[in-house]
């Protein structure tokens, strides 16, 4: 009897065990992109993206609430995040979503993405009003664009400071891995957002044509 009653105990306390939340597992590739979710995911998930880009927007909008917050989250969906760097607005927005580190880099993205409309409209002008100043570094340039289109305030309403984010801007190395991660992109990537599935391209895919696929990959 009292075998009986400790593997019943056991098996209460196994089954009561909360399952594991792998949006909190972010790492970083060799390469210095950022992946999310459980490393043994069946189902892993490439996405080169723009932060200037209103599809890749559009995307991250549309997508978050099941991909990340459930796919991911239940550990059968991981997402690595390659940038396709295309302008010095996404440059600066690249580096500011990095400074946050990896446990802050996706969320500092969405944050970056779902504000695209309000701050890439201060970065134009911004652009047109300071087209004749000089920069002493590509970093002071850059963070000049983010300043001039409001990512910094961004930025430190999510918690980064002035003197890390002047870090950040300041880390050439840092600036030129950003950039090689586009230099290095497959040839086929030439549009953003752009995907790979387990290694096979996923060319023209909206969230609306995403979901079914992983769901056909037993996603949830």
């Amino acid at each position: 009897m009292r075998l009986i009653l400790a593997f019943l105990g056991l098996f209460l306390l196994t089954a009561a065990a909360p399952a594991r939340d792998w949006t909190a597992a972010v790492r970083q590739t060799p390469q210095g992109a950022y992946v999310v979710g459980n490393p043994a995911a069946p189902l892993k998930l490439v996405e080169y993206g723009s932060y200037t880009c209103s599809h890749c927007a559009e995307f991250a909008k549309e997508s978050d609430a099941v991909l990340k917050g459930q796919m991911v989250k239940s550990g059968r969906v991981s997402v690595e995040y390659r940038h396709l760097i295309r302008d010095q607005f996404d440059l600066a927005a690249a580096v500011l979503a990095r400074c946050a580190g990896p446990r802050g880099f996706f969320g500092a993205s969405q944050a970056i993405f779902l504000a695209q409309p309000v701050w890439l409209d201060k970065a134009i002008a911004w652009q047109q009003a300071d087209s004749g100043t000089q920069y002493r570094s590509n970093g002071e340039r850059l963070r000049a664009v983010a300043q001039g289109a409001g990512l910094i305030e961004l930025m430190q309403k999510r918690g980064l400071t002035p003197a890390a984010m002047n870090a950040c801007f300041a880390n050439q190395a840092e600036i030129e891995r950003i950039v090689k991660l586009t230099q290095e992109a497959p040839a086929d990537v030439q549009y953003t957002p752009f995907f790979f599935l387990n290694g096979t391209a996923q060319p023209n895919m909206t969230w609306t044509k995403l979901e079914p696929i992983l769901r056909a990959g037993r996603a949830r």
